[in-house]
């Protein structure tokens, strides 16, 4: 049967795919020839074999620049080396020489908040030309500019004891160069490899010196004559084999790989557990014991406010606090009206708050998984003191020191997305289903917004509605589904990434993982140890 996920999740597989080809087979082949790796084979050979790369951005900026910056000209996501998670960054030199795009700061900047928010290694494949010239305006300055790329190297590598290791793979040229520079350590390749905070060229042009790459800012040169870098190695091969063996003399991570848990659910039958009209109802529960051990939900006050699910479980044998919308009616007590489910109302925000905080007190991480329309509106709600509650709700989250991964299945709409952790409260990873659903609002409810007097007095005249007044609720319609698919959100980097039904359980195993490799507080991009000023 063909379902809306299974449709949407069919064309994003085709748009990935083009992405994942960067530049394309040419520029690729030109790789090859120079006797370098791609940035995708760069990262397949650094991580474990067969282990999972969760990669983060890969729809940015892809509707942007006329498809010219397919995922913003940087790979960036979480892996495996030696068995522990690693954020890994690597530049994609096959689009536009790995140059800087306005997005790819705010991709390496994510990553980065990763490897500080989880206190995990943090790996720099560099090969770029530098800042894309003509976009400068975005990449140079600004608060959240190229320079906070080199302060957050700062803050990992004097206070938050962070392993940042980079490779220098290709070009690394001027300011760039502070990257590596920041890092612990820096591995080279001979004859590929150059960093120098000017080329040949502009030496030629600013002092009348001829000089070539090698000599200036070569391998050799800054493993023999500057002690700039710290290794250089002959090729690709050898220098992800070298990081491999730096990663494999860390001292032991703080969390260990938890054992594999299987679940009994078939991965096809994924697809069938959302109705092909997102307005129609379905039991959430279904997910849950998708994606959980055992398909095994402990949950809390069942009985009450059925329409905010919460819940104990296990991911990979990780315990984790689940928060997830119910959809649908939910009947009431006797003598109480039904809730509608994807609704916040004054009782669930309560209920959910002192969970919210029972699990941060014990330290069990959570999991919201997303289908929120927003708070209940009305007389009643009001008076019963939604205000206060959605309040209480919010605090509780936002303060929570545990690690929060976010799943959007639906809907991410209202004030209920922001409760239910949304991007501005810094949860550690947030995940969309090809299904998900991010606006203020749906798009019929911003036209009745704004033209329901029209739309209202047309119909009681019992005639259409004048032309100019239909053509912006068509536009208007038009533009709230394209900005309601997830794709749309993935490329502005609402979401780390948009990922399949069947790959949701190690998708969260893994994020769980990595944010449980920091046993401090996750609050904000990082939070400054208590001994970082002894």
């Amino acid at each position: 049967m063909t379902t809306r996920l299974r449709e949407l999740s069919a064309e994003l597989r085709v748009l990935e795919s083009h992405l994942r080809e960067g530049g394309g087979k040419d520029k690729a082949e030109k790789q090859h020839k120079q006797g370098k790796l791609t940035a995708r084979e760069r990262v397949a050979k650094l991580c474990d074999h067969g282990a999972l790369f969760v990669e983060v951005g890969l729809l940015v900026a892809y509707d942007q620049y006329d498809g010219q910056a397919p995922g913003a000209g940087v790979v960036t996501g979480v892996g495996i080396v030696h068995d522990r998670p690693v954020v890994i960054v690597a530049n994609d030199a096959t689009v536009k020489a790995g140059s800087w795009w306005p997005e790819t700061i705010r991709k390496i900047l994510r990553a980065q908040e990763i490897a500080m928010r989880c206190r995990i290694p943090i790996i720099y494949l560099v090969d770029s030309a530098g800042v894309n010239l003509p976009y400068q305006g975005g990449v140079f300055p600004g608060q959240y500019g190229a320079s906070r790329i080199f302060y957050y190297n700062s803050i990992m590598r004097r206070y938050l004891r962070i392993p940042q290791l980079a490779a220098v793979m290709g070009q690394c040229i001027a300011g760039g160069a502070y990257l590596p520079a920041l890092s612990d350590t820096i591995v080279m390749v001979k004859g590929s490899s150059f960093m120098g905070l000017g080329g040949p060229n502009l030496v030629k042009g600013a002092t009348g010196q001829t000089i070539d790459g090698e000599t200036l800012g070569g391998a050799v040169t800054h493993t023999q004559v500057s002690g700039v870098a710290h290794y250089a190695v002959e090729n690709d091969d050898e220098c992800l084999q070298k990081l491999r063996d730096l990663v494999d003399v860390l001292p032991p991570a703080s969390a260990h790989r938890p054992p594999d848990v299987s679940t009994d659910r078939p991965a096809d039958a994924l697809y069938d557990l959302l109705p092909t009209d997102h307005r129609m109802s379905y039991d959430m529960h279904a997910i849950l014991h998708a994606i959980v051990d055992d398909g095994h939900l402990a949950e809390f006050q069942g009985e009450l406010a059925k329409e905010m699910i919460c819940a104990d479980a296990k991911v990979n044998g990780m315990s984790v606090g689940i928060i997830a919308n119910q959809r649908g009616l939910i009947k009431g007590r006797a003598g109480e009206k039904p809730r509608f489910g994807g609704i916040v109302y004054a009782e669930s925000a309560e209920k959910v708050a002192f969970f919210i905080d029972r699990c941060d007190r014990q330290g069990i991480p959570l999991l919201f998984v997303q289908d929120v329309s927003g708070f209940m509106v009305g007389p009643e709600s009001e008076h019963e003191g939604v205000i206060r509650s959605g309040a209480r709700f919010v605090e509780a989250m936002a303060t929570a020191r545990v690690p929060k991964i976010v799943l959007t299945v639906n809907h991410a709409s209202g004030a209920g997305y922001y409760a239910m952790a949304g991007q501005g409260f810094d949860p550690d990873f947030i995940f969309s289903w090809p299904t998900g659903r991010m606006a203020v609002m749906e798009g019929e409810a911003a036209v009745q917004a704004v033209h329901g007097p029209s739309i209202a007095r047309a119909a009681r005249d019992k005639e259409k509605l004048d032309a100019e007044t239909q053509q912006s609720v068509n536009e208007m319609r038009a533009d709230y589904e394209e900005q309601l698919d997830a794709r749309y959100a993935a490329a502005r980097g609402f979401v780390d990434a948009v990922i399949y039904p069947e790959d949701t359980r190690d998708v969260i195993a893994l994020a769980l993982r990595a944010a449980l490799s920091n046993p401090g507080p996750h609050l904000g991009a990082f939070v400054l140890p208590a001994n970082s000023f002894a």
